[in-house]
């Protein structure tokens, strides 16, 4: 394309030698040339790849020199808020000195929440094997769960105690969406590599796993349960008292189900109750950190034997942790 072929006129249409690209519409102007005709061609095919980088770098400049904030954003452009936040995040994440002319944006949000290093190392397999965005996306996620079950250790373990980073699937949004907006959290992982992790191997002949679930994922948790060889008994419910905004209501709690491997009654104490209400009311803070209170139940509840937090944020005393913000 010429440097002179693209110029943009005052109503703010886009103007590629005779054809004008309209909010409506391509309007051609008078008998265009072939070479015109496919430069105009050449540019959509451009502009549909960097669309998304543009408007995510678009973003984030607008961030970091007026402040702009998302309300302005989905004015100015019609997309809604979560493509915005989408595309600001991939963006900022890949910087332009790493990004692949050859490679779509979604190839580039795959390896978004990776460090840099592995940025390019992902993106030259995807370009240099020809990978699709699935392609790429599998292998991603086949090596980090190969050196998650690698890292996992060897110990037999009383109480397990798990939040796994579960990823949802609204269909109101793309898949995309979801999965990026939460990796800007925690990096997600899908409901069979959850399942896949050999957590059977860390239980004791008699165990009880604490895991948390959220009221939309629920049947996907006793699914998880199952494959790591525990049976549902029971459950605690966190009354979060701060409402979030729901499809179908407004919810405010989650659940800790009570899983058993073989007999794992908890410890009786004397003179003192053993059940503890299950229902608790304790304000919510950041995204997904679940109370210490819990924690101290557990502890109350089974004071005896080795223990391991599963997907932990950082380590606590009398427990083993496994996880990678831990």
């Amino acid at each position: 394309m010429e440097n002179d072929a693209l110029e943009t006129i005052s109503n703010k249409n886009i103007s590629i030698g005779k054809f004008t690209l309209a909010k409506t519409g391509l309007v051609i102007a008078g008998d265009p040339s072939y070479e015109e005709w496919e430069d105009c061609g050449h540019f959509l095919r451009q502009a549909e790849k960097a669309v998304q980088f543009w408007i995510g770098d678009w973003l984030n400049y607008g961030d970091k020199k007026y402040g702009e904030m998302y309300s302005q954003a989905v004015d100015e452009t019609d997309y809604a808020e979560g493509s915005l936040r989408n595309a600001k995040w991939v963006a900022s994440q890949v910087e332009l000195s790493r990004r692949r002319d050859n490679l779509s944006y979604s190839h580039h949000a795959e390896v978004a929440a990776l460090p840099p290093e592995k940025q390019d190392y992902w993106l030259s397999e995807a370009e240099e094997k020809g990978l699709t965005r699935s392609d790429l996306r599998h292998a991603i996620k086949h090596e980090r769960l190969a050196l998650e079950i690698r890292s996992l250790p060897d110990d037999k373990y009383r109480v397990i105690y798990a939040d796994p980073p579960w990823q949802y699937g609204m269909p109101q949004h793309s898949r995309e969406e979801q999965e990026t907006v939460l990796e800007t959290h925690y990096p997600t992982m899908p409901l069979d590599d959850i399942c896949k992790l050999p957590i059977y191997n860390l239980a004791g002949e008699n165990a009880v796993l604490f895991l948390w679930a959220t009221s939309p994922l629920l049947p996907q948790a006793f699914v998880v349960a199952d494959a790591w060889g525990f049976e549902y008994k029971a459950a605690f419910i966190w009354d979060k008292v701060k409402h979030n905004v729901g499809y179908y209501n407004s919810v405010r709690h989650e659940l800790l189900l009570i899983c058993t491997r073989g007999s794992c009654l908890p410890d009786s104490k004397p003179g003192e109750p053993m059940l503890i209400d299950s229902v608790q009311s304790i304000e919510r803070t950041e995204h997904s950190r679940k109370p210490e209170a819990f924690r101290n139940i557990i502890d109350n509840l089974y004071p005896s034997g080795k223990r391991i937090e599963l997907f932990a944020r950082e380590k606590h005393d009398d427990w083993d942790v496994w996880g990678n913000e831990a």
